[in-house]
């Protein structure tokens, strides 16, 4: 029998260990794998040929729900840029000899839209070169749920459901005095809005929530954001403001840009923070009142005990098909989610080819902002309740929620 190998890579979330543990379990049920190895830190634990033996650690199904419970990747990321093969196939020859040496027949690789970009080379290489005894499958994850082809990303609604309720937590803080304050909160996404426009969810139990929405999926001019706080403070003394850390003037100008060193990262990415440090400058300068600025940071990605129990048994389920999909001799494919219906909510499992979904990135339709542009749609409301659903009750040891730790960062 082959060996299987699993991945994770990019940014943490909530939800990227139930999808490991959806493909272990998988694995396990179907009888067909010897070994089960997970390479430490992504695609450079391969290239290192780091590899943990998952099958000496995850041992019964308390350990499996105990994965399902940790936040983070418990195999360690990476962000890491393969090469161009046809430039450079140096990487993509010790990849093959790696995954040969350990007689690995199925790689898949958890991640976002970069992650899914290594799937699609890799997979290109091994076909272009006949070597057809090695698959190599995506399972999506991204707190952005900016993944093509899919209709949500695990990860997304367990971070969703967490800066909903800090928003209704935050509104309860600021309603206590009655001078005039303004609270801006700055939530992830560099390109898209999705998880600044869960902040309105903090609405659902009748509550006022943020003031003002501001995606990154439209210019975002400071003049009009100015005048539209001064517009809130005449109805209420507090202002709650949530806003996209990648929102752009009119020429696609990061606001925060005026903080930035203009640094990237390997991907060409721009460093992001500190788009609410300027708005708070602004309306310290130009209003006057009390002002704050929030930065919500890693807490979006890493508040296990707040999960979505929706979006863990899903990514669990779609690690399953990841897996599946790997059984059945695909490769270049990435599971998927498809969208039934929402009320009831029910889904379905697809597989999609990676080559669709590699550097991609799925934005808020346009239609789903309000015209004014400061606020979401019914039709985002509707998208989005469903993914928050249900609590997950994590098990508690000394006091504070239990995590399994499958290897630790040593130097």
């Amino acid at each position: 029998m082959k060996n299987l190998l699993i991945a994770q890579s990019g940014g943490p979330t909530v939800a990227i260990n139930a999808t490991l543990a959806g493909i272990m379990t998988g694995a396990c049920v179907s009888g067909s794998i010897d070994k089960i190895y997970g390479a430490v830190n992504g695609i450079q634990g391969v290239l290192e040929e780091r590899f943990i033996n998952l099958n000496e650690l995850i041992l019964d199904t308390r350990c499996v729900e105990l994965l399902c419970q940790t936040p983070a990747a418990a195999l360690g990321s990476c962000r890491f840029k393969l090469k161009n093969p046809d430039e450079d196939s140096s990487q993509y020859e010790k990849i093959v000899e790696v995954l040969m040496a350990h007689n690995i027949g199925y790689f898949i690789y958890i991640g976002g839209n970069d992650s899914m970009d290594t799937v699609d080379k890799l997979s290109k290489y091994l076909v272009s070169h006949n070597i057809d005894d090695i698959k190599v499958v995506g399972a999506p994850k991204t707190i952005d749920n900016d993944l093509d082809q899919t209709d949500h990303c695990p990860g997304f609604g367990s971070a969703a459901k967490y800066i909903a309720t800090t928003f209704s937590e935050l509104e309860r803080d600021c309603s206590v005095y009655n001078i005039p304050a303004v609270t801006i909160v700055e939530v992830m996404g560099r390109n898209a809005g999705w998880l600044t426009a869960a902040s309105a969810l903090a609405r659902l139990n009748d509550e006022r929530g943020p003031s003002l929405i501001y995606l990154c999926e439209i210019p975002f001019s400071i003049d009009r954001f100015i005048e539209d706080v001064k517009e809130e403070l005449k109805k209420h003394p507090d202002v709650i403001v949530a806003i996209s850390e990648g929102i752009k003037d009119e020429n696609g100008r990061y606001i925060s840009e005026v903080n930035q060193s203009g640094a990237t990262d390997v991907f060409g990415h721009s460093y992001l923070a500190g788009a609410a440090k300027v708005l708070e400058q602004a309306v310290r300068e130009r209003i006057g009142c009390k002002v704050r600025s929030i930065e919500m940071n890693l807490m979006q990605r890493c508040a296990a005990h707040v999960a979505s129990e929706t979006d863990i048994q899903e990514s669990k389920l779609l690690g399953m098909h990841a897996f599946q999909c790997a059984m059945e001799g695909m490769t270049g494919v990435m599971a998927a989610v498809v969208r039934v219906s929402n009320d009831p909510y029910e889904i379905v499992f697809r597989r999609v080819r990676v080559k669709d979904v590699a550097n991609k990135e799925k934005t808020v339709p346009l239609d789903w902002i309000t015209e004014d542009g400061h606020d979401v749609t019914e039709e985002m409301m509707t998208y989005l309740k469903p993914l928050i659903q249900g609590e997950v009750n994590p098990t508690y040891k000394n006091g504070i929620p239990e995590h399994i730790v499958i290897f630790k960062n040593e130097i």
